[in-house]
C-alpha cells in the first residue's frame, strides 16, 4: 500500500478523506480536537508541497439529510487556527458550485467540504456519488483509519475513479503498529480485553486466541466467562446465550497453552450509580442482589504481574464502569500498568482512549489508535474495506 510520500502531489488537487467527526458542545464548539491534530502531519506535508488541499469528512448521523447542527463549519474554523491558514468552507460536498471552487483553487489553498453524510449515497457506497467526489481531485488520500472499516463511497468506491490513490501518514501508522502487534510481535504478546459485551468482541477473541500468548478479560464481559465456570454472579450483566461460547473460547485457549486470566475479585454494588454503596468481594462471594462493576485490587495485582512478562500489549475495552469514580480504579490501574511497562503498548477503542487520558498517562503509551470499530475489526483478523481498496489500486498498478 503506497503512501502520500510515494506520489507526486505538487501543485495538484488532493482529495483527502479524513475523520473530523469531533464532539461538539451545546454551543457547537469543539470539545476535543484530537481527531484534527491527528492528521496535521499529513496536511502539513501536502501544504509544504504546494498541494491544493480538499478535505472531506462526516459529522454525526444526519441520516442522509441536511442537518444544520451537524455542519462541519466549526471544524473549518478550528482547523484554520491549527494550520495557521485560511480554510474555505464549501456549501456542499458535490455539485457545480463545489466543482467550481475546486477548479479555482491555488497551490496552498485548503477547502473543507460539507458533511458527506448529508447525502444518503455516501453510506450506500454509491458509485455515481463517488465519481462526483472524485471529479474534485487529481489524487486521493485516505487518512481516516477510524472509518476505513466502513464501505462508504468516500472510502471505497472513490478509489475506482481517481487515477492516483494512497494512504496518509495516520492510516499508514495505524496499519504499521497493528502489524507490529499482531503479525510480527515481540513476544510474549498479551491482549487485555474489556467492555460490556462478549458478543461485540467475539470475533476478536476467537482470532486472538490464535495469536496471543496471554489473554486477560475484564469489564462486564468477564461475567459471562465467570458464569461459564459455574460462578454465581448475582445481578451482574451476563449474556446468557454466550455462556457456552465463552467456555469454548477458554477451552481453545487451554488447548493452545495460552495463559488465560479472569478476575479474582470485583467491586460490587446493588445498583450502578455514582453514590452507590460498594464493597470488594472475591468472585465466589458476589451477593445474589449485587452487580460486579469493576475488577478488584487483587485482580489488578494479578494482571499487572502477568503483564510484567509481556513484550507487546494490546488493550481494548475498560475493565469496569470507569465513567463513575466508584468503579474506575481497575481501569485506571490498568492504564498506569501499561504506562510503566517496558513493552510495546497499543491501545484502541474510544472508551479505552478516554480512560488513558483520564489516568493522565497518554504520553506514556506507545500508540493510541484513533479507531474504535476499525481497531476491533483488525483484532478480528479482517482486512478493512478502505485498506483493501487502496491495496486493490496498487495491485492494478503493477
Amino acid at each position: 500500500m503506497q503512501t502520500i510520500k510515494d506520489v507526486d502531489i505538487a501543485g495538484k488537487r488532493v482529495f483527502f478523506r479524513v475523520d473530523f467527526n469531533v464532539p461538539l458542545d451545546a454551543n457547537r464548539k469543539i470539545s476535543d480536537d484530537s481527531r484534527l491534530t491527528a492528521v496535521l502531519p499529513t496536511l502539513r506535508y501536502a501544504l509544504k508541497r504546494n498541494a491544493k488541499v480538499i478535505l472531506s469528512s462526516h459529522l454525526g448521523r444526519p441520516e442522509g439529510k441536511v442537518v444544520p447542527e451537524m455542519s462541519l463549519a466549526p471544524v473549518a474554523e478550528r482547523l484554520a487556527r491549527l494550520l495557521h491558514t485560511d480554510v474555505r468552507m464549501a456549501p456542499d460536498c458535490i455539485g457545480p458550485a463545489v466543482k467550481a471552487l475546486a477548479a479555482g483553487m491555488q497551490p496552498g489553498d485548503v477547502m473543507l467540504l460539507e458533511n458527506l453524510r448529508f447525502h444518503p449515497e455516501e453510506q450506500k457506497n454509491d458509485d455515481a456519488f463517488a465519481q462526483a467526489l472524485a471529479e474534485l481531485g487529481d489524487v486521493y488520500i485516505n487518512d481516516a483509519f477510524a472509518v476505513s472499516h466502513r464501505p462508504d463511497a468516500s472510502v471505497v468506491a472513490i478509489t475506482r475513479h481517481v487515477p492516483v490513490c494512497a494512504a496518509g501518514f495516520l492510516l499508514a501508522k495505524e496499519i504499521d503498529y497493528f502489524d507490529k502487534a499482531m503479525t510480527r510481535p515481540k513476544r510474549p504478546l498479551a491482549a487485555v480485553i474489556g467492555g460490556a459485551k462478549v458478543s461485540g468482541k467475539l470475533g476478536a477473541l476467537e482470532n486472538m486466541v490464535a495469536h496471543v500468548d496471554m489473554l486477560l478479560i475484564g469489564g462486564a464481559m468477564a461475567n459471562t466467562f465467570l458464569k461459564s465456570r459455574g460462578v454465581a454472579v448475582g445481578k451482574s450483566k451476563v449474556e446468557e446465550d454466550l455462556v457456552p461460547v465463552a467456555a469454548a473460547v477458554m477451552k481453545k485457549a487451554r488447548e493452545k497453552g495460552i495463559a488465560f486470566y479472569l478476575p479474582l475479585d470485583v467491586v460490587v454494588a446493588g445498583r450502578m450509580a455514582p453514590d452507590a454503596e460498594t464493597k470488594i468481594v472475591g468472585i465466589q462471594g458476589i451477593p445474589a442482589d449485587g452487580m460486579a462493576l469493576d475488577i478488584g485490587p487483587e485482580t489488578s495485582k494479578l494482571f499487572a504481574k502477568a503483564l510484567g512478562e509481556a513484550a507487546t500489549i494490546i488493550w481494548n475495552g475498560p475493565l469496569g464502569v470507569f465513567e463513575m469514580d466508584a468503579f474506575s480504579r481497575g481501569t485506571l490501574e490498568m492504564a498506569k500498568c501499561l504506562a510503566s511497562s517496558g513493552a510495546l503498548t497499543i491501545v484502541g477503542g474510544g472508551d479505552t482512549d478516554a480512560a488513558i487520558h483520564k489516568a493522565g498517562v497518554a504520553d506514556k503509551i506507545t500508540y493510541i489508535s484513533t479507531g474504535g470499530g476499525a481497531f476491533l475489526e483488525l483484532l478480528e483478523g479482517k482486512i478493512l474495506p478502505g485498506v483493501a481498496a487502496l491495496q486493490k489500486v496498487d495491485s492494478h498498478r503493477y
